[in-house]
C-alpha cells in the first residue's frame, strides 16, 4: 500500500501516524508542496492524505500551488474514486475542491477540546472503536461554512458544526488533530502564524498552559489515532 501525503509547512506532516504507518508496512510519500515540490502522478498511490497549513484555502495569490492541488484532490476524489483523508486545512481543501465554502470563524477554536460524532459518524467504519466523545487539539480560525453537495456530518464541536464529513464513499475531512505527539505542540507554536493567533486567544504564556493540558491526553490521543488508522487502511484495502 502507499500514500500519498501533500503538506503545506513541514512541521505539519503526519505526526504519530508515521510511526503507525511504518508499523503498519505502509509506504508514504511527502510532497512539500510550500517548498515548491511538484504534486507526482496520482495513478501510482492508493491513498491521499492532505495535511494543515497556515494558510487558507483562498489564499492563491500567494500561495499558488494551492491551485494545482484542489484539482489533484478533485480528480482523486470524482474521477479516481480512491480514498482521501484531509486533517485541518486538508479538510477544508476537500470542501474547497468539491464546491463547498469555507469561512472564518465568529470566534476561533484552539485548545484540547471535545468533538462529538454524530448518529452517522458512530456508524461510519472510519470511526468504528472510536468513544463518541473524542478529546482532541483544535487550532483553526476557519471552518467549512457549506459542505460539497451529498457530503455527510460526522462529528460536530459548539464551535464548529462540520468538524468530520464523509463525501461519498471514499473521501473524508477531519477539521481537528488525530496525529498531534508530544513535540507538535511545541513545534506548532514556534510557526508565528500559530503561535500569535493562540497569545490573542488565551494570552500570554499560553503555549506552555496548552501542551500542560494536552500532557494526560497523550496516551488517549495515541490509541484513536491507532484506531483510526486501523480503520482507514481496512478502508483502502476494501
Amino acid at each position: 500500500m502507499k500514500v500519498l501525503v501533500l503538506q503545506h509547512i513541514p512541521c505539519e506532516h503526519p505526526g504519530i501516524f508515521r510511526e503507525l504507518l511504518a508499523e503498519s508496512g505502509v509506504v508514504w510519500q511527502a510532497v512539500e508542496l510550500d517548498a515548491g515540490e511538484p504534486i507526482p502522478q496520482l495513478e501510482g498511490f492508493d491513498a491521499l492524505w492532505v495535511m494543515g497549513g497556515p494558510m487558507d484555502v483562498w489564499d492563491e495569490a500567494d500561495c499558488p500551488w494551492l491551485i494545482p492541488e484542489k484539482t489533484a484532490i478533485r480528480r482523486w476524489v470524482k474521477e479516481l474514486q480512491r480514498p482521501y483523508l484531509g486533517f485541518c486545512l486538508g479538510h477544508q481543501l476537500l470542501a474547497a475542491a468539491l464546491d463547498g465554502q469555507c469561512a472564518m470563524q465568529t470566534s476561533p477554536e484552539i485548545g484540547i477540546l471535545d468533538v462529538h460524532l454524530t448518529e452517522a459518524g458512530q456508524r461510519d467504519p472510519l470511526f468504528a472503536g472510536i468513544e463518541p466523545d473524542i478529546r482532541c487539539l483544535q487550532w483553526h480560525s476557519v471552518e467549512v461554512s457549506q459542505p460539497p453537495a451529498g457530503a455527510v456530518l460526522l462529528a460536530s464541536s459548539p464551535l464548529c458544526r462540520w468538524q468530520a464529513m464523509r463525501v461519498g464513499s471514499n473521501a473524508y475531512g477531519v477539521q481537528f488533530h488525530v496525529e498531534l505527539q508530544n513535540s507538535t505542540i511545541p513545534e506548532w507554536g514556534a510557526v508565528p502564524a500559530y503561535g500569535e493567533a493562540l497569545d490573542q486567544l488565551q494570552g500570554p504564556g499560553s503555549l506552555g498552559r496548552l501542551q500542560a493540558d494536552a500532557e494526560p491526553y497523550f496516551p488517549l490521543f495515541a490509541r484513536n489515532a491507532r484506531q483510526l488508522l486501523h480503520n482507514f487502511l481496512g478502508l483502502v484495502a476494501a
